[in-house]
């Protein structure tokens, strides 16, 4: 035999698999660990593949922010077991960090970023896949990223705020979901469609035209303040809008949120 028991533990501690399947490996490369490393990819690829049709709706979500880059992504499982375990947390830090290298925009599933995805499937025996991934540039970032890791917001500003003030106002939009910025995100369509709606619910109690108009434009008003970020009351002080929390000089222009599975 051309390896010896520290070979297999070696193997095992670097696949996760068991001692049979490493030493059946190694006897089978001539005790090459790597291309023994190899093999069981290649012999459980097949395995593999048989679970990518199981649902995944555990896993986690990953940030990081190095100078004027920012990146997010998902990575799903099967299990809250899984998804809570050192070495899964580890692996969608890992893919986060491959994901900084892509260009801005949505991020797609490299193969290094594969491979490492596949080492927790070939260890876990779950389905583990990659949801979805943004990468941003420029600016200014905050972020917030809930204990669980299944609740997550990446914020893009221009010109320079406190750390803690943007991480607020990230876990403001975690717990809001905002549907825009400002008002220039609702689509015109939606603010018509409202509009028409109160003229309508009006004019139906015997409001004239004019105070139907009124009261339309008061529950636009209404939709933008509870809707839209910049209007809405800041979740960790009622007493102040969002926009009354930012630095002067300070302007939001990107905010994404991820929900786990969402």
């Amino acid at each position: 035999m051309s390896f010896s028991a520290k070979d297999v533990m070696a193997l095992r501690q670097k696949t996760g698999l068991g001692m049979l399947d490493c030493k059946k490996a190694l006897t089978e490369n001539d005790g090459d660990l790597n291309a023994a490393e190899e093999w069981l990819r290649e012999k459980l690829k097949g395995k593999m593949e048989t679970r990518t049709e199981r649902a995944t709706g555990e896993g986690r979500i990953g940030i990081l922010i190095s100078g004027d880059d920012a990146v997010m992504v998902e990575i799903q499982t099967e299990t809250d077991f899984t998804a809570k375990n050192d070495a899964f947390v580890a692996m969608v830090e890992a893919v986060t960090a491959l994901a900084m290298k892509a260009p801005p925009g949505d991020v797609a599933c490299t193969p290094d970023m594969q491979k490492a995805i596949d080492d927790q499937r070939i260890t876990t025996g779950e389905n583990v896949n990659f949801a979805r991934g943004l990468r941003l540039h420029g600016g200014h970032f905050g972020s917030y990223l809930h204990h669980d890791g299944k609740r997550s917001c990446l914020l893009q500003v221009s010109g320079r705020a406190p750390d803690d003030v943007l991480k607020g106002i990230c876990q403001h939009i975690v717990f809001h979901d905002p549907a825009g910025i400002s008002e220039d995100d609702v689509p015109a369509d939606k603010i018509e469609t409202i509009r028409a709606e109160a003229v309508e619910e009006a004019k139906a109690t015997g409001k004239p035209e004019q105070i139907a108009q009124r009261m339309a434009e008061g529950r636009v008003r209404k939709y933008l303040e509870e809707n839209t970020l910049l209007h809405q009351k800041y979740v960790l002080d009622e007493s102040q809008a969002i926009k009354d929390v930012l630095p002067k000089g300070v302007t939001i222009t990107r905010f994404a949120r991820y929900t786990l599975g969402a």
